[in-house]
């Protein structure tokens, strides 16, 4: 099995760049980057699309111009047009879950209320496509969510998050693998430097 479509989550505009619900966008950036990948606007995909080849694999990167909440408005059509199954699909995206700093990668599961997983789910009609959740961190309560997510986190989260990214974009190539045991162990047992 190997991995054909990487998505990066997130909110288009300005005003959303630094918020924590760009978490996906800053490493689907920086996936771009290490890759060689030049990003090329998409009408018929609503996002910016970026073709690279890996080990003799055609490799897609997706940055959805969606709201977070439609982004299987972006994720659906692509997949379709190239005959992407989900399990070819690898989704990144923020963690409320995890603290900052760290990640893990998986298969399936539910979307734990994320609504942009919760879209793309209901676009793809299946769960099984691979996430990539990156710890972000909870406001601790559920009525501070929304707000939580759409600010922009204190400089020392930040650079947390950022390491996770750093380690993302050292291991971009070996992302088409996802379902390898190393790779996995490597991401889930990931801790920053103090």
């Amino acid at each position: 099995m190997t991995i054909k479509l990487i998505v990066g989550l997130g909110n288009p505009g300005q005003k959303y760049d630094d918020t924590r619900h760009n978490a996906g966008f800053w490493a689907i950036d920086a996936i771009a980057e290490a890759l060689g990948g030049q990003w090329a606007e998409e009408r018929k995909f609503s996002g910016a699309v970026a073709r690279v080849a890996v080990r003799g694999t055609d490799l897609r990167l997706l940055k959805p111009w969606t709201f977070m909440n439609r982004s299987g408005q972006s994720v659906g059509p692509l997949a379709n047009f190239f005959k992407i199954a989900p399990e070819e699909i690898l989704v990144i995206h923020d963690e409320l879950d995890l603290p900052p700093g760290r990640m893990r990668l998986k298969q399936g599961g539910g979307h734990g209320g994320h609504n942009g997983l919760k879209d793309i789910q209901a676009a793809i009609g299946s769960a099984k496509f691979w996430r990539l959740r990156l710890g972000i961190g909870h406001p601790g309560h559920r009525d501070a969510v929304v707000g939580y997510v759409l600010t922009k986190p204190p400089k020392d989260e930040r650079k947390l998050v950022d390491d996770c990214i750093i380690e993302i974009r050292h291991i971009a190539p070996d992302l088409t693998r996802a379902d390898e045991s190393d790779l996995m162990q490597a991401i889930n047992s990931y801790r920053p430097a103090s």
